[in-house]
């Protein structure tokens, strides 16, 4: 893959997450994890940022029982950081830049 094609598909996985959570990242590292290491570090690092955030909004929705809903409220500023991140990675995917997650759990290495 040319160097271009990998900052484009880098680029785009970042943002398939706003779209498809969870699956945009892991359809992309099925087919784009060895097409190069620039894209393999970004759709990895994608992957495990959407494995996460669907375990934090899993934690959420358990804590929301007990709570009797109040840890629902937790959803929305979840949601609007997530995709803070998400377009972040995206922008340094584009500037040729590498960008680790915060707050990540790293199932899946690169």
């Amino acid at each position: 893959m040319n160097p271009s094609d990998e900052k484009l598909w880098a680029t785009l996985i970042h943002l398939s997450g706003i779209v498809l959570p969870v699956w945009g990242a892991l359809i992309g590292y099925f087919v784009l994890k060895d097409r190069g290491p620039f894209v393999r570090l970004h759709v990895t690092e994608a992957l495990n940022f959407q494995i996460s955030l669907a375990i934090y909004s899993a934690a959420i929705i358990v804590l929301s029982i007990p709570t009797f809903g109040l840890a629902a409220f937790l959803v929305f500023p979840v949601a609007v950081i997530a995709l803070i991140f998400m377009i972040t990675a995206a922008l340094a995917a584009n500037r040729w830049q590498p960008y680790l997650y915060p707050l990540t759990i790293r199932f899946v290495k690169g």
